[in-house]
């Protein structure tokens, strides 16, 4: 007979049941792994019957509480059981100690990630052959990390064979540790907040909602005390997050390379639900109900529910921070920022990458300059004012990034600056920072080609800017300091949305400006005047910056450029130097 395990990636390599890449991935890895454990050489085993014993642990010793719930039998899903399967399977031949050392597990909200790491601590404090267990639930802070802790209370008041092994410490909701006196084990909460601690040697540590935490403090603190056990866990749970400078992140990207095999990590254990990149496409994902299963792997067994899925997407129908937080939480998909204030579906539909560029040569336009500081984007941006043949507002930005280093800065940024450099959708200096120099150049020979009125600037940097730029001896349209505040922003910020929203405005598609657009998070001071706030936001927004700040100084009856009248060479002449 098959264990539960095996039969679960089988089912799931068949295609049987609908599941995402990583997935699939991890599933393929567990029956490849299967095939290379009959060599000799290959240091581990699967031992389906230490599998099927923690499952049994799940179903005989504990009872679920809450709701239509309340009471029954902790009855692991498959995809519960092709997790604890794998976790408690997999062994090490040498010694017979568990292969896995972090576990690491990413679903939509509701799936039941909770209760499953709730049953793995309490698995590892009474049946786990390990004399003075120290199992902690483990967060940022003590509040967070009790959300976890309760659900292993809500087990031990549900179950009378774990009354009878363990004790309570406190009363009530305020109850704070659970001991296995027999063996010397306990089962508490644990925070970073308390600095200075020192001293815990967990045997299982559980970690709840991975996206929540602000750095990898309390995790490395534990891991620190692995060193005294024999087969410590990590047990990791989270929906996907926002932040792509996360520890979060930093845990899912290697989660996903492990799941198809670009990495290999013997001890990591990854079980990541996303949808496939041809779900995506024009959102078809938030119709088509047969893909949802994929990201939220307890649906058919009423968790959280079709209702509840479908509701959460009619609520958020032209609310971009609400569509965000369905499209993380329900939809297993890494939002660039945790409130956008440019929505996805607004972007993709003014998208025009195919407008042949000779078109706006000559064209009236204005211009937003973003200087950035030494090692960051530099980004220019035109608007292009409507003409009768084309009546539509078109945006283009050029980018500038230090190219020497540009590997690192693409791994820290977790977006493919090397790809972008050489599809031309921007500009790596070969320099270790932005010299000046360079984009004064390069923006020579762009404003050749058209007809700019002025241009916006932050008047931060610019005064280096002008040095140079007086130094060179360019000659650029007139300058116009643009304030970064409410006052300035709000008003430049509306014409722009606007135009956005209307479907009046097209971009070239340039994928760096849409990451920035997805990185973009507004504020509003006390009369709900907006800015788009950069050290709130999540990655670079710089190119969506130019772009307002050009917005800001948009005439649409101006008087003529200092290039009128000229011919396309006659305006390379007059911007050479």
């Amino acid at each position: 007979m098959i264990d539960r395990a095996t039969q679960y990636a089988l089912v799931i390599d068949r295609g049987e049941i609908l599941a995402g890449p990583y997935v699939r991935g991890a599933c393929r890895r567990h029956l490849a792994d299967l095939d290379r454990a009959a060599d000799p050489d290959y240091p581990f085993e699967f031992v389906p019957c230490e599998a099927a014993k923690a499952i049994r642990f799940f179903e005989d010793y504990l009872l679920l509480n809450g709701g239509q719930f309340e009471g029954k039998p902790f009855l692991l899903l498959p995809w519960q059981a092709f997790i604890i399967g794998s976790i408690y399977g997999w062994m090490r031949k040498a010694d017979g100690y568990r292969r896995f050392r972090v576990a690491y597990i990413e679903t939509a909200k509701g799936s039941g990630k909770s209760p499953l790491a709730a049953g793995v601590g309490l698995k590892g404090l009474v049946a786990d052959r390990e004399p003075r267990a120290e199992i902690y639930a483990a967060a940022t802070y003590k509040d967070q990390a009790m959300v976890l802790f309760r659900d292993a209370i809500a087990f031990y008041d549900q179950s009378p064979k774990l009354q009878k092994l363990l004790v309570a410490s406190g009363t009530g909701a305020l109850r704070w540790n659970l001991s296995h006196p027999i063996k010397g084990s306990f089962f508490r909460v644990i925070s970073s907040e308390k600095k200075g601690q020192s001293g815990p040697r967990p045997h299982i540590v559980l970690l709840d909602e991975i996206h929540e935490h602000t750095d990898g403090t309390v995790i490395e603190m534990l891991r620190a005390g692995f060193k005294f056990r024999r087969q410590p866990l990590s047990f990791m749970i989270t929906n996907s997050g926002h932040d792509k400078t996360s520890i979060c992140w930093e845990y899912h990207d290697l989660g996903t390379k492990v799941a198809l095999g670009q990495v290999q990590n013997d001890e990591f254990f990854s079980y990541i639900c996303s949808l496939d990149e041809e779900d995506l496409a024009d959102d078809r994902y938030l119709e088509d109900e047969s893909l949802w299963s994929k990201v939220n792997p307890s649906l058919e067994a009423g968790l959280p529910g079709y209702d509840y899925i479908r509701c959460q997407i009619a609520e958020a129908r032209g609310l971009p921070s609400k569509m965000a937080s369905v499209k993380r939480l329900c939809f297993c998909i890494w939002t660039e920022a945790e409130n956008p204030a440019i929505s996805r579906e607004a972007w993709t539909a003014c998208r025009d990458a195919d407008f042949p560029v000779e078109q706006l040569y000559g064209r009236c336009c204005w211009g937003g300059l973003d200087l950035s500081a030494t090692q960051d984007l530099t980004a220019f941006a035109l608007m292009f004012q409507p003409t009768e043949d084309d009546p539509l507002w078109r945006l283009k930005v050029w980018f500038w990034i230090p190219g020497v280093g540009l590997h690192r800065k693409a791994e820290q940024d977790h977006v493919p600056y090397i790809a972008w450099r050489d599809a031309g959708y921007i500009r790596a200096i070969d320099r270790k920072t932005i010299e000046y120099d360079f984009v004064i150049r390069d923006l020579a020979g762009i404003l050749a080609d058209y007809d700019c009125r002025k241009i916006a600037f932050d008047r931060w940097k610019m005064k280096d800017f002008k040095k140079d730029l007086e130094r060179i001896g360019a000659t650029l349209p007139e300058l116009e300091d643009f304030g970064q505040g409410y006052k300035s922003m709000s008003p430049a910020i509306k014409v722009f949305e606007t135009k956005l929203i209307e479907g009046t405005m097209r971009h070239d598609g340039n994928p760096c400006l849409t990451w920035c657009a997805s990185n973009v998070v507004a504020i509003q001071d006390a009369t709900e005047a907006k800015k788009y706030d950069k050290s709130r936001s999540i990655g670079r927004i710089d190119g969506i910056i130019a772009a307002v700040m050009a917005c800001g100084i948009l005439e649409e009856s101006s008087p003529g450029s200092i290039y009128e009248g000229m011919t396309k060479e006659e305006m390379k002449q007059r911007m050479a130097f």
